[in-house]
């Protein structure tokens, strides 16, 4: 009989998840494996039957109230089996008392209310050739962001999310294949944003800003690293000003997911999200 069992996940385990994730269509950055396993070395778990793995959820800690849940997985061949559900259990049972949060697709969103989950507000994937001439408003830089210290970005970062996250600010701001900008006025951040290669279009996320003039221009500037290649970003609805920003940058939209959280929704500076970090940690 075959048997069925949940370990955590190794950092070999998590390239198998790449994979995964690129079979679903979601464009998995190239360097995403090391940036997510270092967040949080415990908090990807897999289901392996007879030693393979067949299921996986990642379950982030952030600080001591919020989770992130995301990588929710079983392999085509297996599912409706248990084996998703399975993992699901102990995944959340990780995040026990914590608010929970997770971007869910549609097919799975009715799943996810059965479990305690309500829509917070929508994302949807806006990809295309950026413009790669829109400058900064008067009064502000673009600088790269790891030539700031560290602790001005990570408090830049907190205004958008509900707890700090530096053990995963820091990787994702500086690991290969991955470009960090900064718009700085009088000493001041006012704008962030990362761009990170992936296997079709470069995904940009975080994109925070004080207004669309100035997402507008980071989007720009790292557009321009790789002018060949289109950008993503996964665009909130929580901001008014977010889809139409979007829209004129050209880009158009992909797909559609929700960001659905359990207990009460964070608050955070919505009016700064122009893009969110990644549909998978948050």
């Amino acid at each position: 009989m075959p048997t069925f069992e949940i370990t955590t996940a190794s950092a070999d385990d998590i390239t198998v998840l790449g994979e995964w994730a690129h079979a679903e269509g979601w464009n998995p950055g190239l360097t995403d494996g090391q940036v997510f396993f270092a967040t949080d070395p415990c908090g990807f778990l897999i289901g392996r039957l007879d030693g393979e793995p067949v299921s996986s959820v990642s379950v982030m800690r952030y600080g001591t109230s919020f989770g992130f849940l995301g990588f929710y997985l079983t392999r085509p061949s297996l599912r409706g089996r248990g084996y998703g559900i399975q993992v699901w259990r102990a995944g959340t049972a990780r995040l026990s008392g914590r608010t929970v949060g997770l971007d869910g697709v549609p097919a799975q969103q009715d799943n996810y209310r059965r479990s305690g989950f309500r829509t917070a507000w929508g994302n949807a994937r806006y990809e295309g050739l950026a413009p790669r001439d829109v400058a900064p408003p008067a009064g502000v830089s673009l600088v790269d962001a790891r030539s700031l210290p560290f602790a001005r970005l990570t408090a830049y970062d907190r205004r958008f999310f509900p707890e700090p996250r530096d053990s995963f600010l820091a990787p994702w701001a500086t690991a290969p294949r991955h470009t960090a900008l900064a718009a700085v006025r009088d000493g001041e951040i006012v704008g962030f944003a990362v761009l990170r290669a992936c296997r079709a279009a470069s995904r940009i996320g975080p994109l925070h800003a004080e207004s669309a003039e100035v997402a507008a221009a980071l989007v720009s500037a790292l557009a321009s690293s790789d002018p060949d290649t289109p950008v993503a970003i996964d665009v909130p609805d929580v901001n008014p000003a977010a889809v139409p920003l979007a829209e004129q940058l050209g880009l158009t939209p992909s797909f559609d997911t929700a960001r659905m959280y359990t207990g009460p929704v964070p608050d955070f500076d919505r009016a700064g999200v122009f893009g969110i970090t990644s549909l998978e940690l948050g």
